[in-house]
């Protein structure tokens, strides 16, 4: 069981390096515009700190934490340049323990995707009852 653990844990922290990896790529000039735009949406829902989908409902809510993302992140990296990439997981690696993102904006965008999803549900309620 400690084994598993210790799988888990090394695997979390290979992610968490490989969306830095993805987040210092993104910034790089070298890198396309076709796959700026698809990291900047992979970590835009990445970092964000509100998921999509709560993760308090039962098996969907962490479809997105270990699914999507991972998923994500993996084709977005496919999308990167070789040599960028490279770089980028050695900085990632350097600075991995002292500066790590977040997106604010990522997370307005979440907040303002269930904002949209509550009034259509509240106005689907209102018509139904008239």
């Amino acid at each position: 069981m400690k084994a598993k653990i210790e799988r888990w844990r090394t695997k979390a922290k290979r992610l968490k390096s490989e969306t830095y990896a993805l987040y210092l790529a993104y910034r790089d000039p070298r890198t396309p515009w076709y796959a700026k735009v698809f990291a900047a949406l992979v970590l835009s829902y990445a970092l964000s700190p509100i998921d999509l989908i709560p993760d308090y409902i039962p098996i969907l809510g962490h479809l997105d934490d270990f699914v999507l993302v991972p998923a994500g992140i993996a084709l977005a990296l496919r999308m990167i340049p070789p040599e960028v990439l490279r770089e980028a997981r050695a900085r990632s690696a350097e600075l991995m323990d002292t500066d790590k993102p977040t997106s604010r904006a990522a997370a307005a965008v979440v907040v303002l995707i269930w904002l949209v999803f509550g009034a259509i549900l509240i106005g689907a309620l209102l018509l139904r009852r008239h």
